[in-house]
C-alpha cells in the first residue's frame, strides 16, 4: 500500500513520532499506527490535513493508492450484490408456498418481482465482473480477497471455466427446485 508508506516517511521527515502526528491532526496514535501498516485507511478529512501538513497535494499522497481504493469499492459492490441477489433468489422460493394460496393470478406476483430483483443484483455483479476483467469464481475470491487476480487470471482454463460455470448454475438450479418443493409441498398435500 503506498499510502502507508508515504505517511510514516514523510513523518519521519518532519521528525515526528506516530504520536506527535496523531496530536496534529487529531486522531489516537493507534490510527496512526493502523494507516501505516495499511490496517485501515484515512478519511477524506485526515488526508486533507495529511496533506497540509506534509506539504503535498492529495494526488502525490495517495497517487499508488487509486488503483486500489477502485478495486475495493468493487469489492464492496460484489459482496453486496451478492447478498442481494441469494437474499431475492431465496425469498422468491419461500414465498412460492404462501403465494400458492392466493388466488389467480396473484399468486405468481411476489415470486416474480423477488425473482426480477434477484436477476437485476445477478446482471450488476455481471457488470462489475466484466468492467473488472474476472471471468472465474477463482477470480473473484481472488479480487475479494485483495490477491494477485492477473495471475489466476493468466491460469485460466476456457473450456474447463465453461464446465464450472455451467455446474455452478446447474448446482444452483438443484438446490432452487428442491426448495421450490419443500415449500410448496403444504399446498400439495392439501390439494
Amino acid at each position: 500500500m503506498y499510502l502507508s508508506q508515504q505517511i510514516q516517511t514523510h513523518r519521519k521527515l518532519l521528525g515526528l513520532s506516530q504520536e506527535a502526528l496523531a496530536t496534529k491532526i487529531y486522531v489516537s496514535r493507534q490510527t496512526i499506527s493502523n494507516w501505516e501498516t495499511g490496517r485501515s485507511y484515512p478519511d477524506v478529512e485526515n488526508l486533507l490535513l495529511l496533506s497540509v501538513l506534509f506539504d503535498l497535494s492529495l494526488d502525490e499522497l495517495v497517487k499508488g493508492d487509486v488503483k486500489m481504493m477502485k478495486e475495493s469499492i468493487t469489492n464492496v459492490a460484489l459482496t453486496r450484490l451478492g447478498k442481494q441477489m441469494i437474499g431475492f433468489s431465496l425469498a422468491a422460493i419461500l414465498s412460492l408456498g404462501p403465494s400458492l394460496f392466493l388466488p389467480s393470478p396473484w399468486w405468481v406476483v411476489a415470486p416474480i418481482v423477488l425473482w426480477g430483483l434477484a436477476m437485476v443484483a445477478a446482471t450488476r455483479i455481471e457488470r462489475l465482473k466484466k468492467r473488472a476483467n474476472v471471468q472465474t469464481y477463482k477470480e473473484v475470491l481472488t479480487l475479494l480477497q485483495g490477491g494477485d487476480v492477473a495471475t489466476v487470471r493468466r491460469l485460466r482454463n476456457r473450456r474447463k471455466d465453461r464446465w464450472a460455470k455451467a455446474l455452478l448454475v446447474l448446482g444452483f438450479a438443484a438446490v432452487a427446485a428442491v426448495l421450490t418443493v419443500l415449500v410448496m409441498l403444504p399446498y400439495l398435500l392439501s390439494h
